[in-house]
């Protein structure tokens, strides 16, 4: 909820634990990003000058704060309503900056010249960071998602900008403390609260912008970015499908579906939400789904217990059971799970197995993003791979076979940036591989691999002259 107060907006956030409206915050103002802005990007330059081990040390040394501090963690359990996964969002901070490090020392080692297509012509290239990235993250993971843009960005030499969700604020404030603690990155990085209206106004004083969120807003962001003449970086939903073969192993296979649509609460875009299952093993595969959903406990009322936590934002809830509603009303039949419970004033459900499902259904066309697991058949792998393309989604995918070699045939036809052979949702736990998107599932350079720090350099080349100039007379009309 926003209040006017004078020149203030103050924003409201709700406790998915408690469902109460507990905090409030004062978005920061758009003479506020302004000063930000125009601050780091005067203390760029010099951030950019340091050697890459250098920033790597202030980047290490604020990993440590990081994970020391109590107040950071608290507030992140209290906006997410899970204790495990926040730890864990904490957790890997010190991993990935030593991977970007890695990436980093590769990217600014010294380079050979190389010979051009000219003979007398040697060239180099040159990596100049953007000044100043906008970072503007999700509430599904509001710490971790933002490190994937973050640690690049700054690793590369450029200043940054982030703005978290403001379903999710309370950790912004500790994190932002533990910043200041490390004034040579502080002096470069900074994070600020707030809305919508805050994401447009940091859009305009920015260089290049990484957003991760729904379709509908990344296209409102992307528009912003073409009228800025800037670049984006934007990974947005999915609606991620796993096809299950006839030689698969069932409960194998039920197995990996369950933990991958599950966890999170499905809260996460690379969730698989479309299961397709080879008709001679579909009855065994769902039976087995049903049977290991009923198992999964939610972490109520003890938050250290458990599976699954609550749904963060109550919006999603009324989005959820829209598409089962949608689904039941076709013909479609729940087996476990399937509605919207409240505990603590909390909005939760439970692991939720549907068959008899097909494409009329918004639960297998629309981003659900909850622990929903619509099973459809097929009789060929030709209609299950047709089916799996059938979306406006591209984000990932997942293949279970007979074996790996079965399984990359198909995986090999699917439209999707990255697609798990023998598993499901890999991308949760690996970011080694560039990918691209298809279709509305994101735009820009791949935020894995060396290309995930590349993208935030404007690559120069310096030709050098070895040989003979030569004067207009060589270039005269004869």
């Amino acid at each position: 909820m926003n209040n006017p107060n004078g020149d203030k907006r103050i924003i409201e956030a709700r406790n998915p634990r408690t469902g109460e409206m507990d905090y409030s915050f004062t978005a920061t103002s758009k003479d506020e990003i302004e000063t930000i802005a125009n601050e780091i990007r005067s203390n760029q330059s010099a951030w950019a000058a340091l050697h890459i081990d250098q920033r790597a040390e202030a980047l290490k040394e604020w990993a440590n704060i990081v994970a020391n501090s109590q107040d950071l963690l608290d507030a992140l359990v209290i906006d997410t309503g899970r204790y495990f996964i926040a730890t864990s969002e904490v957790g890997r901070l010190s991993a990935s900056i030593e991977a970007w490090h890695m990436i980093g020392r590769n990217i600014f080692a010294e380079k050979e010249p190389i010979q051009s297509s000219a003979p007398s012509v040697i060239y180099k290239h040159q990596y100049k960071p953007f000044e100043v990235v906008g970072i503007v993250g999700p509430w599904n993971f509001p710490f971790l998602i933002s490190l994937i843009d973050l640690l690049p960005a700054l690793m590369a030499g450029a200043a940054t900008i982030t703005k978290p969700s403001e379903i999710t604020p309370r950790f912004i404030q500790p994190l932002q403390a533990t910043l200041e603690k490390v004034p040579e990155l502080h002096a470069v990085c900074r994070y600020i609260q707030g809305d919508g209206e805050t994401g447009q106004d940091l859009i305009n004083n920015v260089d290049a912008v990484c957003f991760t969120g729904s379709v509908k807003t990344g296209k409102l962001v992307y528009e912003s970015c073409a009228k800025n003449f800037i670049p984006v970086y934007a990974e947005l939903g999915g609606k991620d499908p796993v096809i299950v073969t006839e030689n698969a192993d069932p409960k194998d296979s039920a197995r990996i579906i369950l933990r991958a649509s599950v966890q999170a609460t499905g809260q996460a875009c690379q969730s698989i939400e479309r299961v397709y299952a080879h008709e001679s093993i579909a009855d065994d595969l769902i039976n087995e789904l049903a049977r290991l959903a009923d198992e999964v406990e939610l972490n109520y009322p003890n938050i250290r217990e458990g599976h699954i936590g609550p749904l963060i934002f109550d919006q999603q809830a009324n989005i959820i059971e829209s598409h089962i509603s949608d689904a039941t009303e076709k013909g479609a039949k729940v087996l476990t799970g399937g509605e919207i419970e409240t505990h603590g004033g909390g909005k939760w459900i439970r692991p939720t197995v549907i068959k008899e499902v097909d494409h009329s259904m918004k639960l297998m066309i629309d981003e659900t993003f909850g622990p929903v697991i619509p099973v459809m058949t097929y009789s060929n792998i030709n209609e299950a791979i047709n089916l799996a393309n059938d979306t406006r989604y591209g984000l990932s995918a997942a293949v279970l076979a007979g074996d790996a070699d079965e399984a990359t045939d198909i995986a090999h036809q699917i439209d999707a940036g990255a697609v798990t052979i023998q598993d499901c949702g890999a991308t949760t736990y690996v970011f080694d591989g560039e990918k691209n998107w298809f279709k509305y599932s994101g735009i820009g350079a791949s935020r894995m691999g060396e290309m995930g720090m590349l993208r935030f350099f404007r690559k120069k080349v310096l030709y050098t002259q070895t040989g003979e100039t030569h004067d207009i007379h060589a270039m005269g009309e004869r």
